[in-house]
């Protein structure tokens, strides 16, 4: 059941006031929208009245330490036992694919609180705003009908939901709205200067070094339509990087003067025995392209302007792949 719409959000409302058990889960890797969203999601809840845990994939855990002050709620990474009585809230998820907690088709219902334009629309019950900036932008939306008022906590991880997915209020998804959930939740108790800290600076030498080995390799391709880069797990291994602090690199690629793609591959490890696959992030540097297309072509999906997916191409069948489908886009 789609819930777009004034009508649909009402149901949605009604659902949530009526139910007394959840389970809040997201998407793997989550970044700062998800877990924004999957924090702030526990906290209405829980504000409500209601029995809820919030569940994360084991691989996860820990939080990159950019993310680490939104872990003021357990984050279990197991459901609980009676989670085919609860009501599954799926949040920022725009495949349930992408989930890495095996709760769909296990718990009672499901409903979808997401801004992806290419979400599936997977659940019992489906909010997705394409128009909002944020899937935290939705739930903030949500508080006045839900009765719900802002504290600090609450407000943190609405804003870091915010603050990350519209590109620090640049992207093409950021309206008037996201400008005045800004000013609402400052006056709750956010400060922008510590929370932008710890989001994007006081970061180790090793992110420095990894953005040296990033640059180093930086090649232009198309008449310079795309800017790409490569990390190998080496030159996490050898800066002592973590995976997180790959985390902005993509954008010294997207300044790049005529650049329309900008993309970076870096090689992950998927679980503690997994093969080393590769994770490929996009971004549209002049707002036009949609790196979602080329996204999905790969198998993943995300928004117009952010987008990525996961592979087994090597680097140079990637290459090939990432020019063939921005040339077909741009």
């Amino acid at each position: 059941m789609s819930a777009d719409g004034a009508a649909g959000r009402g149901a949605l409302v009604e659902l949530l006031r009526s139910e007394d058990r959840f389970v809040v889960v997201t998407h793997e890797q989550p970044d700062g929208d998800a877990l924004g969203s999957l924090v702030a999601t526990a906290r209405i809840l829980a504000a409500l009245g209601k029995d809820v845990v919030a569940v994360v994939g084991p691989a996860d855990l820990p939080l990159p330490r950019e993310y680490a002050r939104l872990e003021t709620i357990p984050l279990p990474t197991r459901l609980p036992d009676d989670v085919g009585e609860r009501i599954a809230v799926f949040v920022d998820c725009g495949n349930v694919d992408r989930c890495p907690v095996a709760v769909h088709g296990v718990a009672r219902s499901t409903v979808n609180i997401d801004h992806h334009h290419d979400n599936t629309r997977f659940a019992d019950l489906d909010l997705v705003e394409p128009d909002a900036a944020c899937t935290t932008e939705i739930l903030w939306s949500l508080l006045p009908e839900l009765g719900v008022a802002l504290d600090p906590e609450l407000a943190v991880a609405l804003y870091v939901g915010l603050v990350t997915d519209s590109g620090r209020f640049m992207y093409g998804n950021t309206g008037g709205r996201s400008h005045l959930m800004a000013a609402e939740l400052i006056g709750a108790g956010v400060e922008p200067f510590p929370v932008y800290r710890t989001l994007y600076e006081r970061f180790p030498w090793a992110k420095l070094a990894l953005l040296g080995r990033a640059l180093e390799r930086v090649r232009r391709l198309d008449a310079g339509r795309l800017t790409f880069s490569h990390l190998r797990r080496r030159d996490f291994d050898e800066t002592g990087a973590v995976d997180s602090d790959a985390e902005g690199i993509i954008d010294h690629l997207r300044g790049v003067e005529e650049t329309r793609v900008a993309a970076l591959a870096r090689e992950i490890v998927t679980g503690p025995d997994g093969p080393i696959r590769t994770k490929v992030s996009l971004r549209s540097a002049d707002g036009v392209v949609d790196v979602s297309v080329i996204a999905r072509a790969g198998g993943g999906g995300g928004h117009r302007q952010a987008a990525g997916f996961t592979t087994d191409l090597s680097e140079e069948e990637l290459v090939r792949f990432l020019s063939d489908r921005v040339a077909d886009v741009a």
